[in-house]
């Protein structure tokens, strides 16, 4: 049993009101559905964020490597690189003077990463840096003496609420020399109907993807949740940018959960909080870098202005 995992699940549904972790999304079953997510025409995210660094990949080398000196370009939640692989193809096509720092707490996808790099990229220096984000910054600085320019893609700062958000890039400020660079995805404000359908999709697998978080809590803490008796629920407000995503229960149910010698009342119509996306604009990514000790040197876009990869530098 993974115990964080039932001390989580535990905490989540004794609080009120009830939440789940959304990193807990991420099983092998979750991983499948999620792939099926980026695919959806919906989920908008990640065709942006290809098209900007398809498009200002030349500009970001720039940034990178001004007058060709090296650099050391490390990645945090590296996971399969796939978008990174644009970068990485390109700058070496280039023969810039990079070697390349990809991080993820699991040394297992660090392995294939680095394996399919030396069969694509032959000759690229690759050194993984497997750990929680802090542990593998701070072993970067004491071990790499070059200028950084950290990767930090994908839209996961939005997972934060924006004061938490706030703390964690502190934290990685922290972590890093002045003048290094990180380069952070934003997803920006939009219509509401645009962002809501990517978090809702009509064919439901964003609905189940959210629902496999009960299924896994069915096989791994020997939970008797009935996925069938909550549906998914997805809200933005555009005031503020946030996007939540709930579980909200169908009647009056109660749930008994094995591993935690525990059962779980629920009331008709009682919410379970899922995951938070936080939307950003520009004023708020520029007062973001500023209350974490970053300034902003470049905004990229997509051709929508759906997306920004926005580029930092530690004052």
């Amino acid at each position: 049993m993974n115990n964080d995992f039932a001390q989580d699940v535990r905490q989540g549904l004794s609080s009120k009101p009830k939440y789940l972790k959304s990193k807990y999304f991420y099983d092998a079953e979750g991983d499948k559905l999620f792939q099926k997510i980026m695919g959806l025409s919906e989920y908008y995210l990640t065709d942006c964020e290809f098209e900007i660094i398809q498009q200002h990949r030349e500009k970001l080398l720039q940034a990178f490597s001004p007058s060709g000196k090296p650099f050391l370009l490390g990645e945090l939640g590296a996971g399969d690189g796939l978008k990174t692989k644009l970068l990485l193809k390109y700058f070496h096509s280039r023969q810039a003077n990079f070697t390349y720092l990809p991080n993820d707490i699991s040394e297992n996808v660090l392995n294939i990463l680095k394996e399919d790099l030396s069969g694509d990229l032959p000759g690229l220096r690759v050194r993984p840096y497997p750990g929680d984000y802090f542990e593998a910054l701070d072993r970067m600085n004491q071990s790499e003496k070059e200028a950084k320019a950290i990767l930090f893609l994908g839209s996961t700062i939005g997972n934060f609420l924006c004061s938490d958000a706030i703390a964690f890039l502190g934290k990685i400020n922290q972590c890093l020399n002045p003048s290094d660079q990180l380069l952070i995805g934003f997803d920006l404000k939009k219509d509401p109907r645009v962002i809501l359908k990517a978090y809702n999709d009509p064919s439901g697998i964003t609905a189940r993807f959210n629902l496999n978080l009960l299924k896994r809590i069915n096989r791994e803490l020997e939970g008797e949740f009935e996925p069938d008796n909550f549906y998914h629920y997805p809200i933005y407000n555009p005031l503020n940018g946030e996007t939540r995503s709930f579980l909200i229960s169908r009647m009056a149910q109660r749930v008994k959960i094995k591993a935690l010698n525990a059962v779980y009342h629920f009331k008709m119509g009682e919410a379970i909080s899922m995951e938070i996306s936080q939307k950003y604009d520009l004023d708020m990514i520029h007062d973001l870098a500023g209350k974490s000790g970053f300034s902003v040197q470049s905004n990229y876009f997509d051709n929508r202005h759906y997306f920004v990869d926005s580029l930092w530098i530690k004052k």
